[in-house]
């Protein structure tokens, strides 16, 4: 195996349940994140002799599932795929409490893809606006006015399910 390929290898090894986990954040779907994931790091990987700075591999790979994610969102009307009223089980193995988990991401599912992005980088990423921005190859200013609507949007949808909206902090709302 070359060097390049066992660099990459050992990425893939150290960052593969953090991939998953903000893929099924973008897509909400377990097997679509995995796809999104495969198909974040074959580019990737094709491009892997390009990315010099190889501390910036994990924003590399981010804008990369973004625009992935944003591509596949755009040819959703393509799909043949149907609804069920069978869930599959839930993998056994989630750090978040399922209830809570749920309540959340039903909310954040409503978003329009583009807040979403921003929800998931944002509160589940961890990064900064500026990270964001330079994931999304926007301004700054359209990352905090994008947050700013996500927020209120969530606010006010969980708001409609009868509960009060103060789990929704100010400290999120000034992100």
């Amino acid at each position: 195996m070359t060097d390049v390929a066992e660099e990459f290898n050992a990425y893939v090894a150290a960052r593969k349940h953090v991939l998953v986990r903000t893929a099924y954040l973008l897509t909400g779907d377990r097997h679509d994140a995995e796809d999104l994931v495969q198909a974040t790091l074959t580019r990737t990987f094709l491009a892997w002799h390009r990315i010099r700075e190889r501390n910036a591999v994990d924003a590399y790979v981010r804008r990369t599932m973004v625009n992935e994610h944003t591509s596949w969102w755009r040819r959703a009307w393509r799909r043949t795929e149907r609804s069920t009223a069978d869930l599959p089980e839930r993998p056994a193995d989630s750090p978040i409490d399922l209830a809570d988990r749920d309540e959340v991401w039903d909310l954040v599912r409503t978003l329009p893809p583009r807040q979403r992005a921003i929800v998931v980088l944002r509160f589940y990423e961890d990064l900064s606006p500026a990270e964001i921005a330079a994931t999304l190859g926007c301004s700054v200013g359209t990352v905090a006015s994008q947050t700013s609507r996500a927020i209120a949007a969530l606010r006010a949808r969980y708001a409609e399910l009868g509960e009060p909206s103060s789990r929704v902090t100010a400290e999120e709302g000034a992100a």
